[in-house]
């Protein structure tokens, strides 16, 4: 016979909660990479959905096995930990990474502006110095 068979019914009806309320929660982040638009709306939705959906699903794991009394729960204490303070540092970095890259672009397009080597201003140098084309 398996041990979870032995899981009280109270206990089995909130771990499966915790884990759909995981699994869902980390699915809306996911879908929330797919839709959103710029980076940094990216970043967002996928960051709080793994951490929560994370945090749901080392729940009903500590409660399963707590319950079971079958081992210790030191493994979803550390993952918890791990995720808790890993994920919001691995945002800050992407999020620091892209803002020096976007502060460079900027600059170098206003840099290429001013000198006029940029390919905006030619072209619009260009378009003004020909006579409107007959239609």
């Amino acid at each position: 016979m398996n041990e979870f068979a032995k899981l009280p019914d109270w206990a089995a009806i909130i771990i499966a909660i915790l884990i759909l309320a995981g699994a869902a929660t980390t699915l809306i982040g996911s879908l929330g990479l797919w839709r959103l638009n710029s980076f940094y709306e990216r970043l967002h939705a996928p960051t709080l959905g793994t951490t929560l959906g994370t945090g749901c699903i080392v729940l009903a794991s500590m409660l399963c096995f707590s319950v079971l009394q079958t081992r210790l729960v030191l493994h979803e204490i550390l993952i918890a930990i791990f995720v808790t303070v890993t994920t919001p540092i691995t945002l800050m970095i992407l999020v620091r990474a892209a803002l020096f890259r976007d502060s460079v672009e900027r600059a170098e397009t206003l840099s290429n502006m001013h000198d006029g080597s940029h390919p905006a201003t030619s072209e619009l140098e260009v378009n003004h110095s020909r006579p409107p084309e007959a239609t």
